[in-house]
């Protein structure tokens, strides 16, 4: 077991995230790990279609022609483990292209490949047993549009590649935090059983899995860390066998380590902070804190755990139709007034075709003017220059193809101002829609394969009792004379995201003394009635006091969510900002402190 803290490099968020991530981390000392998150609900249905044209294909062809291809001598020379969920929907593939790859440089890596998550080849029972969606209640989409169905693996099968000798570990479908906690498992000797721990190790992941988003991207205070973008460090957490944590990046980079870019992170996506659900473990970070230590070293302490619930959530992706978008951007006077014209022209027209041949109206339309505070449901701004941005759904393809292609006619037809640059013409998408359920852990036949031989993996423990969640109290309302109001930006850090058709917004604090006032005038009511034009069903509120930060959950906001909105914000990434532009009233002597940091910024 590791006697001195181990240090994991975290170097991909998504498919298709940058090269230069894997040259970076190589050149920290010391550094024992890199992680590799690919995968997202969309991702995992065009790697199904891929394999579907093909039974070679169906991963993250990335890892291999960015990550080892270039780098695979000096992984080895190093001894830097690689741990990777790049199999997607096709581990096997993966992992059969990545020994080969390891035999033709004559390297000694051993390489495992895990499975089990896969649950396409059980379609048929889980049809009959027809789960409900685990947010909404909603029955099963029928089976002949299914295109994927992948369980959320936990850590357990990467800790037995690892102890098996493992230096290079392919997953399909796993929870993003697991592969960091694997590490943590392996080095140190964890139990299943030993819950803060597990907690700390999955918080580590969650700080890792979207790279530079812990270092400076995506950041509130932009301006920081804008003449360094070009260079940002991707994140390493070092962690203890007692549970210390240390946020740092690789030296001579740019970026930004520090409580407001770790703390936005923590908050990224995590629904309730009192139970953020993994397979290993459920997670308390209500009272986890962030200290800066050293310039771009930011210590992270308080995470706790739950026993896990014993089930896997399991991520489905069906069809749903199909789609289009386009954007046109129109330029002088009224030019929000003549993008609300062509709009409504160009689907009066593409609606009178469909009627004539009974092809049935369009199912959803969308028009947004981007640059005419739509994102903000503002009146018109009277902008010389706006972007329109229209899009539809239909269950048919030529009914999709229909509206392209009259979005193309009617360019002469246009009110004037209308510019266009020059790209090819969009064509119908698949509507992806995504249903979430849990599955009971022994319906799961994971294994953990070598070069030469597999590992039939034991099913999950089953759950213990836990208790009912004790929320923290609410910070005191404090009253004051005055009528000083100030944005939401000058007092907190923001960020957000989605989870299906679900924003979060994670709000810290910037110090202590400003979270009362943050706290009494953000309430649900007030939360939902600034997001009214996206007509979010009901907001949570939950406080998070290690942090300073309130993190809200507002249902039904994103027109469906991920591929299937046809919002231009599908994903609720701009939720944040939006709701920074909320005013707060302050007393003197709150004003006094914000005066004072602004000068000194």
């Amino acid at each position: 077991m590791a006697d001195k803290p181990i240090k994991i490099g975290g170097a991909c968020g998504y498919w298709g995230e940058s090269a230069v991530s894997t040259p970076q981390l190589l050149q920290v000392v010391g550094l024992d790990y890199i992680v590799y998150d690919y995968l997202a609900e969309i991702t995992m249905s065009i790697m199904a279609r891929a394999r579907a044209s093909d039974p070679e294909k169906g991963y993250a062809t990335d890892f291999i022609s960015a990550v080892l291809k270039p780098n695979l001598k000096a992984i080895a020379d190093k001894g830097v483990k690689i741990l990777s969920n790049a199999g997607g929907v096709n581990p096997e593939a993966c992992g059969k292209i990545v020994r080969s790859l390891v035999q033709s440089r004559g390297l000694d890596l051993k390489v495992a490949v895990i499975t089990g998550d896969d649950l396409m080849p059980q379609l048929t029972k889980i049809t009959e047993q027809a789960p409900t969606e685990m947010f909404t209640g909603g029955s099963f989409p029928s089976p002949d549009k299914v295109a994927s169905m992948n369980a959320y693996l936990g850590a357990a099968p990467v800790v037995a590649a690892l102890a098996g000798g493992a230096d290079i570990v392919i997953t399909g479908r796993c929870a993003d935090s697991a592969l960091t906690l694997a590490a943590c498992q392996h080095e140190f000797g964890w139990q299943d059983t030993d819950y803060d721990l597990l907690a700390v190790g999955s918080l580590a992941g969650h700080l890792l899995e979207c790279g530079p988003q812990a270092t400076g991207g995506n950041f509130t205070d932009w301006h920081l860390v804008a003449d360094t973008i070009h260079n940002i460090g991707y994140p390493i957490a070092e962690i203890s066998a007692d549970g210390s944590m240390i946020i740092s990046k690789p030296e001579n980079t740019g970026g930004l380590v520090s409580v407001g870019t770790v703390s936005e992170q923590l908050v990224y996506e995590i629904e309730d902070p009192q139970n953020y659900m993994l397979p290993d473990v459920i997670c308390d970070l209500s009272d986890v804190k962030i200290l800066e230590i050293a310039q771009n070293r930011a210590a992270v302490s308080g995470a706790k755990g739950k026993p896990p619930t014993g089930k896997y959530k399991v991520s489905t992706t069906y069809m749903d139709g199909y789609k289009c978008g386009a954007l046109m951007t129109f330029v002088g006077y009224e030019a929000a007034k003549k993008a609300e014209t062509l709009s409504n022209a160009i689907f009066k027209r593409a609606e009178a075709i469909l009627r004539a041949s009974n092809a049935g109206e369009y199912t959803e339309k969308s028009t947004e003017l981007i640059g005419n505070d739509s994102q903000f449901g503002g009146a018109d701004t009277g902008s010389r220059e706006v972007t329109l941005k229209i899009a539809a759904k239909h269950p048919r393809a030529e009914a999709i193809g229909l509206l392209l292609k009259e979005m193309a006619g009617i360019g002469l037809a246009t009110p004037a101002g209308l510019t266009a640059f020059n790209a090819s013409r969009p064509k119908p998408m698949p509507v992806v829609r995504l249903f979430s359920f849990l599955i009971d852990a022994d319906q799961l036949d994971i294994q953990c394969e070598f070069d030469n031989s597999k590992i039939d993996l034991p099913h999950m423990s089953p759950p213990l009792a836990t208790t009912d969640t004790v929320r923290p109290n609410p910070p005191k309302k404090l009253s004051f004379n005055g009528n000083d109001e100030v944005p939401l930006i000058d007092l907190a850090w923001a960020r957000s995201g989605d989870k299906g058709d679900r924003a979060n917004v994670g709000i810290i604090a910037r110090r202590p003394e400003y979270l009362p006032y943050i706290w009494h005038s953000l309430t649900e009511e007030s939360v939902k009635k600034h997001f009214a034009h996206f007509n979010p069903s009901s907001v949570e509120r939950f406080l998070m006091p290690g942090m300073n930060a309130i993190n809200f959950i507002l249902h039904d906001v994103l027109g469906g969510g991920g591929v299937a909105s046809l919002r231009a914000d599908p994903q609720g990434k701009a939720y944040g900002q939006i709701l920074l532009h909320y005013m707060i009233k302050v007393p003197e002597d709150i004003m006094g402190m914000i005066n004072e940091e602004k000068a000194t910024s």
